[in-house]
């Protein structure tokens, strides 16, 4: 076991928090580059950009559930390792079909369904992996680490974006992230520590498993309040967020570059939040921290759909940095306490139901803000996603969350008795 700040020795964990920095530095490169080759390239329209999002969060909304299973079920480093390849694969085709003169709409389609759909996998099992890799003592320190890195790769990437696509064009900027997630399965698979595979019993039945994962999230009123925020703030995010490049680019007349530089200075709030989670957890405690960054969630974004040609980057870079800051500190908050109250038998489940309700409600975000786009403009709709992030935070105003200060107790196992209630 390691004490704190020791997990900088721990070579496994430093293999695991390598690979996920790389990756996510090429993620952030095409997240940018992505909706910039249907904008740019393409020309699509605000709402087929829009979907573009839909497409890449639909797998969480239909796999998600059933990877939870899967993933309770096996050992989940070898599942890092086959996702980030057949993730690389499916993006090295873009450049690859830009070169041939065939690239299609519904080519970056396909291309954002596979990718969305290993990424579910990898993103259930890496969390389900950590506690065993890292102990259940060091859940918040390994979590905030794993956020610096996404925190750093979320502040040069898309700055490196911006430079790549008007240097090289933005189908061949995705090569990148095509790079990075083969050079992070060659890190995930030098990790040496193996978990005990439960052993296979006769009564499997992914129905039930699936069932059993629901209930455990559901019946404890902690996480039920958790997770109705989560989900109606990501849906209103990407009600606005679907539209964000598309009216940087065509309103406000961002450059590839300006676009980039907004990203790249906003997420300084990520690193922000990353340095700054420990020591307010320990301050205030989990539910005053969640309450609190919850409010820091919502209201900024109001600067994006109020922001003036002529002042569009302070505005856009101010609302960033603050949303970013808070959403850090509210996740590695809310994540480590459940990764640590959760036996480790559903803990593949938990994470799969909760990443089903909370990014589930993504794409039908996304899809409502290419809609509404279309029918009532582009800064109508981003006011309509501000006030609804903005309004959520009611739901972390429930008892169980208010009343998080000291160590909570533990859930008790679903497959032993019924999940213990805290409704006050």
């Amino acid at each position: 076991m390691k004490r704190g700040g020791e997990l900088l020795r721990h070579r496994d964990f430093v293999r695991l928090w390598s690979a996920q920095t790389v990756s996510q530095l090429g993620s952030q490169v095409s997240g940018l580059a992505l909706p910039l080759v249907a904008v740019l390239v393409l020309h699509a329209s605000a709402f087929r950009v829009a979907l573009l999002g839909t497409v890449e969060m639909l797998p969480f909304l239909l796999f998600a559930l059933p990877t939870g299973v899967w993933v309770d079920r096996m050992a989940r480093r070898p599942v890092l390792v086959v996702a980030d390849l057949l993730r690389a694969a499916a993006l090295a085709s873009i450049p690859i079909a830009a070169a041939l003169g065939s690239l299609t709409i519904w080519q970056l389609y396909a291309v954002g369904f596979v990718v969305g759909t290993f990424t579910v996998f990898f993103d259930v099992a890496y969390q389900s992996y950590l506690p065993a890799l890292v102990g259940r003592d060091h859940l918040v320190e390994g979590n905030a680490k794993l956020e610096l890195s996404r925190s750093a790769a979320q502040i040069a990437g898309p700055g490196v974006g911006g430079v790549l696509v008007g240097a090289i064009t933005a189908p061949y900027a995705i090569a990148v992230d095509a790079a990075s997630f083969v050079w992070s399965a060659l890190l995930a698979g030098r990790i040496r520590t193996r978990e005990t595979v439960p052993e296979r019993t006769e009564d499997r039945n992914m129905r039930r498993e699936i069932a059993e994962g629901l209930r455990y999230l559901l019946r404890d009123a902690r996480w039920r309040a958790f997770v109705a925020y989560v989900a109606i703030y990501n849906f209103g995010g990407n009600v606005l967020f679907s539209i964000y490049v598309v009216y940087a680019v065509r309103t406000l007349h961002l450059s590839p570059g300006e676009l980039g530089l907004v990203f790249s200075l906003g997420n300084l709030g990520w690193l922000a939040g990353a340095l700054l989670v420990r020591r307010v957890g320990i301050r205030f405690g989990a539910g005053p921290t969640m309450i609190v960054c919850g409010l820091l969630c919502g209201a900024p974004n109001f600067l994006v759909p109020l922001a003036p040609r002529s002042l569009a980057i302070p505005f856009l870079v101010a609302a960033q940095i603050v949303i970013a800051l808070a959403i850090v500190v509210f996740n590695v908050t809310g994540i480590s306490l459940m990764q640590r109250l959760t036996p480790d038998r559903i803990l593949g489940r938990l994470n799969a139901s909760r990443r089903w309700i909370v990014w589930g409600t993504q794409p039908l975000g996304a899809v409502t803000g290419g809609a509404l786009a279309t029918t009532i403009g582009l800064r109508p709709t981003l006011a309509v996603g501000a006030a609804i992030t903005t309004l959520c935070v009611g739901f972390l105003f429930a008892e169980p969350i208010r009343s998080l200060r000291d160590e909570p107790v533990p859930s008790s196992d679903p497959l032993l008795r019924a999940t213990v209630e805290v409704d006050a």
